[in-house]
């Protein structure tokens, strides 16, 4: 878990009706080597790729929480044809009507993609034009080929044959079931329910449970309320709600045991890039296996200054609060400045440049102005270690 909340929690994850597993099913590969490396760029616990599209290079995200998502820029430019159109659900269960095409060929570095099936999406939202996402490589594209990612060193390989990476040091496997879309879903265990968890690396966090698998009455673990909006999806945020962190005695991921490790709770169930950063990892669609072997340790720690915030109309609003504490702010509030650093009538350039580096980055204290029914605010906010 991070040491403290930066930011709103990024998911990524999309999912299609079973009606799409054969349109998913479609699509090769070609490899001009044995084993290829690809130049991957993981920042704020996101891995991207470029992505070359008749000669035009592209930004995608590498998730495999998702299908293959193009921009409908791209399908425009391409004057690529509708195959059908159907409902795709996001991670915060909002459903929109979305077009599915065939890409006839990408390139990721030396690999040649040919006829591959994806959704039409706007990637309009804030989140995906500050990060320059012009699409997402997804579990029906990465089932092509066996992968080995290791985010600590920006590192990401593909090969066609599994022997090729050599599994010494692996000592954890996981078996996962594959969604239609082909994204791996691995059975989980904790506080003695049992979860079915999207291994996820479009999810910025580490393990998130739905809430309706959760009881906030269990007194047998210490748990932390908050409420608002504590994540964005796909097609943008959800509505407000309460949601939870707690640390269980253990967590089993296919009967396997880990401890010290933070949950929360939320719209949907996801093993994201804060668990998965402190390994490198193959993914192998063939056997339906990850591999994990152990690089980092990193603490379970939750600190907080108590809020969140989204940048909406290129304003920075409050969107969640810690319950219980003593936290002055208000949902809504438009913070105006922190440490002096003004958050007053931004850019795009300006949104994008504190979406990704927030000012209250590396500080235990800061200095909130706020506006509020018209009237201007000042608070010092100390952060706290609340798990």
């Amino acid at each position: 878990m991070k040491k403290y909340i930066l930011a709103i929690l990024i998911l990524f994850t999309i999912t299609v009706s079973a009606q799409g597993k054969r349109f998913f099913e479609n699509g090769e590969a070609e490899l001009q080597n044995s084993v290829e490396k690809i130049n991957l760029t993981y920042t704020n616990e996101l891995p991207f790729v470029k992505v070359n599209i008749n000669g035009k290079i592209y930004q995608f995200l590498f998730d495999s929480g998702a299908p293959t998502v193009i921009s409908t820029s791209i399908y425009s430019e391409l004057n690529l044809k509708k195959k059908h159109r159907s409902k795709v659900t996001d991670s915060k269960k909002n459903k929109q009507e979305q077009i599915f095409t065939v890409i006839p060929e990408m390139k990721i570095d030396q690999i040649t993609f040919k006829n591959i099936g994806a959704i039409v999406m706007d990637l309009k939202g804030v989140e995906f034009e500050c990060f320059k996402i012009d699409g997402i490589i997804g579990a029906n594209q990465m089932a092509k080929l066996f992968w080995r990612i290791n985010y600590s060193e920006n590192l990401l390989e593909a090969t066609k044959d599994l022997t090729n990476f050599s599994k010494e040091g692996y000592e954890t496997v996981f078996s996962f079931d594959p969604k239609p879309q082909k994204t791996p879903v691995i059975k989980a265990q904790i506080l003695d329910e049992k979860i079915n968890l999207t291994f996820d690396t479009g999810f910025t966090g580490t393990f998130r449970i739905s809430n309706t698998e959760y009881d906030p009455t269990n007194t047998t673990v210490k748990s932390i309320e908050t409420y608002g909006t504590a994540s964005v999806g796909a097609f943008g945020a959800g509505k407000q709600e309460s949601s939870y962190y707690f640390k269980p005695e253990k967590v089993l991921l296919d009967e396997q045991k880990f401890e010290d490790e933070i949950v929360s709770t939320g719209s949907s169930s996801l093993l994201g890039n804060e668990f998965l950063k402190k390994f490198r990892f193959i993914m192998d669609w063939k056997n339906n296996k990850i591999y994990l072997n152990k690089i980092k340790n990193y603490p379970a720690k939750l600190e907080s200054f108590g809020f969140g915030y989204r940048f909406i109309d290129q304003k920075a609003k409050v969107v969640l609060l810690f319950s219980g504490n003593d936290v002055p702010l208000k949902i809504d509030d438009e913070i105006l400045s922190i440490n002096n650093v003004s958050l007053e009538n931004l850019d795009k350039d300006s949104v994008c440049k504190y979406l990704q580096n927030r000012i209250e980055r590396d500080h235990n204290s800061i200095d909130v102005k706020v506006k509020r029914d018209g009237k201007v605010l000042d608070f010092t906010i100390t952060k706290k270690e609340y798990l």
